[in-house]
């Protein structure tokens, strides 16, 4: 099916006005029902979410509102939200308030980890809190313990956010693959797309490579394939979203894609409504 840049922009326009007016009426958005539709065949195993890090200026209420305005289920938790240090009775309140607007916390990080004492520490909150998902950030030098830490919890997978140009470590997914391709099979990666563009890999040939070892996704775009590449709205930057989600339904992706904006953050709710609004659409036409 040929897919037209107008129904994408239609959905993302869709998305701000649901920001706007708090309905969660697609059809009824901007004229949203005139875009053509796949006809779905069945439900598809990965599920759009939030990264944490996208309300890093916002408290847990606006990131749970948000979510539930834009109909989106599931969200990655960092820890400015809930503490490593969060008590038991703590955690529990924040999963009571998550269910209360019909959100689930998926995965903790990402968590830096230098010592090992900072590796013990982030694996013991993700099983406190609960997820079977644990982003980090090891340095190299910690990488074998982190292969013998991974054997003491069978429940969690450790996925390691790569950082493109920025950083010294983890640059795009080859590098991440090299550094575990010989280490427990639960030790996999956070595939940041727009990071991975930005250092010059092709995330969708990168999704189809490694996608065994891919197990939570960093959703975004970019306004350039270089370093000087910076964050912009969902559909207007450089990334092939029709063909990455397409390449998801090839590999058998599972996990979640959650949405990192990390453009006006001090006010992203537009960009946020018009990102989300164009990966459903993409995911509906795809």
């Amino acid at each position: 099916m040929g897919i037209s840049r107008r129904s994408f922009l239609r959905a993302g326009v869709a998305g701000t006005a649901m920001l706007a007016s708090g309905s969660l009426g697609l059809s009824d958005a901007a004229g949203l029902s005139a875009a053509p539709r796949r006809k779905p065949t069945k439900e598809d195993a990965f599920h759009l979410s939030f990264a944490g890090y996208t309300f890093v200026k916002f408290d847990l209420d606006t990131l749970l509102e948000t979510a539930r305005k834009l109909d989106v289920k599931y969200f990655c938790i960092k820890d400015f939200h809930l503490p490593l240090n969060a008590t038991d009775e703590q955690i529990a309140a924040f999963h009571a308030k998550c269910a209360s607007y019909g959100v689930k916390g998926y995965g903790v990080g990402p968590i830096y980890m230098k010592t090992e004492a900072e590796t013990d520490r982030a694996f013991a909150y993700a099983r406190r809190v609960g997820v079977d998902v644990l982003v980090g950030v090891p340095n190299y030098e910690i990488l074998p313990y982190v292969d013998k830490k991974i054997k003491e919890y069978p429940e969690i997978r450790y996925a390691i956010h790569l950082h493109g140009p920025d950083l010294p470590i983890f640059q795009d997914a080859s590098v991440i693959w090299d550094k575990i391709k010989d280490l427990d099979p639960r030790i996999g990666m956070c595939l940041d797309i727009g990071h991975d563009l930005r250092n010059g890999a092709d995330p969708v040939a990168d999704l189809k490579r490694y996608h065994s070892r891919i197990f939570d996704m960093h959703i975004k775009d970019e306004t350039e394939a270089s370093k000087a590449g910076r964050c912009i709205e969902v559909g207007r930057g450089k990334i092939d979203f029709p063909a990455f989600v397409r390449m998801m339904r090839k590999v058998g992706y599972t996990g979640m894609c959650s949405l990192e904006f990390e453009k006006d953050m001090k006010d992203p709710f537009l960009g946020i409504g018009e990102s989300i609004g164009y990966l459903k659409a993409v995911i509906d036409l795809a």
